[in-house]
């Protein structure tokens, strides 16, 4: 798996952005967004029962994610329409403000090590990319447990202050200062 430290993969994806048939996909690649961080995170399969809550909860702190100068993007194995159909049938995900990224030929979840060697999905992994494209954080969870996206945004901004942050820092806190 790729980790803290390494490039993320240049990557070029079908992705979802409303509703709407006539205006729902859209391509989104490693070049999208240039300069600005990015939180990107991965669940294994569309309508099920985990993955709505975690995608749901990352919609609500999309708006904090954009205050710090950061995208985010959904990504799973699931085709483009499959992630259209799920997002005009599940209440949580119809106004989901942010796109949900095809990864159907698994390209991108297999570069970055993510792909579940049993089940064939990605695992629920979760990347905060900076604007160099350098992987400062990676986290993955097995199948069954979600994520906690507020602990996502904790870390964001601790990446952004630069400084030695503690254990539960919270932005505004007080950072570590060496002696």
């Amino acid at each position: 798996m790729l980790t803290v430290g390494d490039r993320f993969p240049e990557f070029d994806l079908k992705a979802v952005v409303t509703t709407d048939p006539k205006t729902a996909f859209t391509q989104i690649n490693h070049r999208s967004n240039e300069g600005k961080w990015k939180v990107v995170f991965f669940w294994p399969k569309d309508f099920t029962f985990v993955c709505p809550t975690e995608i749901a909860a990352f919609g609500k702190l999309n708006g904090d994610f954009n205050d710090r100068d950061a995208v985010v993007y959904g990504v799973s194995t699931d085709s483009e329409f499959v992630h259209l159909a799920w997002r005009q049938n599940h209440a949580d995900l119809k106004d989901l403000p942010f796109p949900m990224l095809a990864d159907i030929k698994r390209e991108l979840s297999t570069e970055l090590g993510v792909l579940d060697k049993t089940e064939g999905v990605a695992l629920r992994a979760t990347f905060i990319v900076d604007p160099e494209n350098v992987i400062r954080f990676a986290s993955v969870n097995d199948l069954s447990v979600g994520r906690n996206p507020a602990e996502v945004l904790r870390v964001l901004d601790a990446l952004q202050t630069d400084e030695l942050c503690p254990c539960n820092w919270q932005k505004g806190d007080a950072v570590l200062k060496v002696a």
